[in-house]
């Protein structure tokens, strides 16, 4: 069901990959509330992904290739996507990440520490390079509202989540550090939101990622959160709903953020004592 929530506002949407990505469920929900947005990610992502396929369910968004850690391109999107939709931005996704390390199945305590740069840079510098370009243009309208896509790793250890843990822990940071900023500036909000395991493209590749579901399914009191959950979430933090909410982390998660243990963990836990 659509409720309008976006009608008239104006979006700049990173990181859309295939259906499987939170970041094209996020598209297809602004859409539906009534939002006009361009895509944008990797030129290799771009060959890679069906983000021409997004496009056509969004009504023929415009698709802008760019790398996220130039400021070059990421000052093209901005400037174009004005031009495109006919002014300034409303809301902005940052649906970014990929570590080398996780890619190459390289051990935490061995990082390779060039890799780690790149997953950091990529991951979570990428989130600050977005709105240092946007305040420098001033292209964000008073009142618009910056999310980035988060995991409870950035708070708990998981195995297997890696350097990815570090890139998020920093973008949380950045999320409050820019938030300030952008606040006093322009009344802008930026907040993240750490969303429960989900089956994408990106983080099926994360080692263990099968038990990481599976356990926060069973821990979860509401279950786990889908993409498309995420969608509904994230359109009401762009929307004027949600005007004073700035700097937070937002779990969204089923409740498994605040659950030290459930009934049905203890249970399989003695059964298989």
């Amino acid at each position: 069901m659509a409720y309008n929530l976006l009608k008239g506002k104006r979006g700049i949407i990173f990181g859309a990959l295939d259906e499987k990505s939170m970041a094209w469920q996020i598209a297809i929900r602004c859409f539906e509330e009534g939002a006009t947005f361009t895509l944008s990610n990797a030129p290799i992502a771009l060959r890679m992904g069906k983000i021409n396929e997004l496009s056509a369910l969004c009504g023929n968004a415009e698709v802008i290739g760019a790398d996220a850690t130039s400021l070059e391109d990421l000052e093209n999107v901005f400037t174009q996507s004005i031009e495109i939709l006919g002014g300034k931005i409303d809301f902005v996704l940052h649906s970014i990440g990929m570590s080398p390390n996780v890619r190459k199945n390289i051990p935490y305590a061995d990082t390779n520490y060039e890799n780690f740069l790149k997953t950091i840079d990529i991951s979570a510098l990428s989130f600050h390079k977005v709105m240092q370009s946007a305040m420098k243009l001033d292209a964000l309208n008073e009142w618009a509202s910056v999310v980035g896509l988060s995991y409870i790793a950035a708070q708990r250890t998981f195995p297997g989540y890696n350097d990815m843990a570090d890139a998020k822990a920093m973008l949380e940071s950045i999320a409050r550090s820019f938030g300030l900023q952008y606040g006093f500036k322009k009344k802008v909000r930026v907040n993240t939101v750490s969303q429960s395991p989900t089956k994408t493209t990106a983080g099926s590749g994360v080692s263990g990622f099968d038990a990481f579901y599976h356990y926060a399914e069973k821990l979860s009191p509401l279950g786990n959160a889908s993409a498309e959950e995420c969608a509904d979430y994230v359109v009401t933090l762009f929307s004027d709903l949600t005007r004073k909410v700035t700097m937070q982390n937002l779990f969204h998660d089923g409740g498994f953020s605040f659950t030290g243990v459930s009934t049905e963990l203890v249970e399989q836990m003695m059964m298989n004592k």
